[in-house]
């Protein structure tokens, strides 16, 4: 049974998490969510179903842009996995900057999260309306984990195969 997508309406999550954030930033917490996501389908072997069917930031982008985009084809170099790596490790870093600055103080941890989850939403509408609509998704740091992820425990599994076949 084919699974059905969200993709027509969960951009909501995204637009209600960034306009309640902002008058209650514990509210980012869930923004956890939305990070452990896209790794957690790819560890259970669904590979990136996370950004096809259910993404919110992929849905807002999609969903709005399309009629502001340039739709301007994203530059290859923008698409290798050198870049899509120094992206992730880049935000990754700069948010466990932010999480190790809050000191442990939960609101100063929401709203590190919020403003993770905000200013790369705000990169993506850059990029969406310079490029094609959901360019962030192309380069998209969660949904490059979810390769990495996905191709892991594929290889896991194939490795575990192997291994049963010469006994």
């Amino acid at each position: 049974m084919k699974k059905k997508s969200h993709q027509h309406w969960s951009w909501i999550i995204l637009a209600s998490f960034v306009i309640l954030g902002y008058f209650y930033p514990v509210i980012g917490l869930s923004g956890i969510i939305c990070m452990i996501m896209p790794p957690f389908h790819a560890f259970l072997g669904r590979g990136k179903i996370h950004c096809s069917h259910y993404c919110p930031r992929g849905s807002l982008l999609g969903k709005f842009l399309k009629y502001v985009s340039l739709n301007n084809p994203l530059p290859n170099v923008m698409r290798t996995k050198g870049v899509k790596n120094i992206l992730l490790l880049l935000m990754l870093s700069l948010l466990s900057l932010s999480l190790f600055h809050s000191k442990g103080n939960i609101l100063k941890i929401s709203f590190s999260i919020y403003r993770f989850m905000t200013l790369s939403l705000l990169v993506g509408i850059t990029l969406g309306t310079i490029f094609k609509p959901r360019s962030w998704c192309q380069i998209c740091p969660m949904g490059h984990l979810s390769d990495l992820v996905d191709k892991a425990v594929k290889n896991g599994f194939q490795i575990s195969k192997k291994l049963e076949g010469t006994n």
